[in-house]
């Protein structure tokens, strides 16, 4: 392959990468960008039925058009404080088939494309959390993180929801 069609098959790529829908949402303290195609539907909070002797940041299962999702508190699983919820609140489905797995954030920040960020670069041996792929700044120079629900749900740790 010569020189000029590499650096087009390398631009064409980073231009389908950058042109990714994804829903902004914040859970906890932080910001988070998470690809469409990750998310299958979008629901107000059901009411929950709670799971005794479970991780804390697994809030019990909700009933989903006679589906039984297990229901995760984004931001207290990726170890930030729980928030009150409230009606802003929304359940994320994640749109694997084998694992019915819904996450709560506090609020929705709207679909955008990843072209609106700018990626930032992390010190060598930063070791990023499981699910979070990379790290964003938006003009207004506010951290976001891209978050992979269907890397997350792989986590042994998030298939461990018994408290120890």
């Amino acid at each position: 392959m010569n020189k000029e069609k590499k650096q087009s098959t390398h631009t064409n790529q980073t231009q389908e990468e950058s042109s990714i829908a994804v829903l902004g949402v914040s859970a906890g303290e932080d910001r988070y960008l998470i690809p469409m195609y990750e998310v299958s539907e979008v629901i107000s909070a059901p009411k929950l039925a709670h799971v005794p002797l479970t991780q804390p940041w697994f809030l019990g299962l909700a009933s989903v058009r006679g589906n039984l999702y297990g229901i995760t508190d984004l931001g207290v699983y990726l170890g930030g404080s729980s928030l009150p919820f409230n009606l802003k609140s929304r359940i994320l489905l994640a749109a694997a088939s084998s694992v019915l797995s819904g996450f709560i954030v506090n609020n929705m920040l709207g679909i955008r494309s990843l072209a609106e960020f700018t990626p930032m670069k992390l010190p060598k041996k930063t070791k990023l959390p499981r699910g979070i792929i990379a790290h964003y700044k938006d003009t207004d120079g506010r951290e976001w993180r891209e978050l992979s629900l269907l890397e997350l749900i792989q986590d042994e740790k998030f298939l461990q929801i018994a408290r120890d």
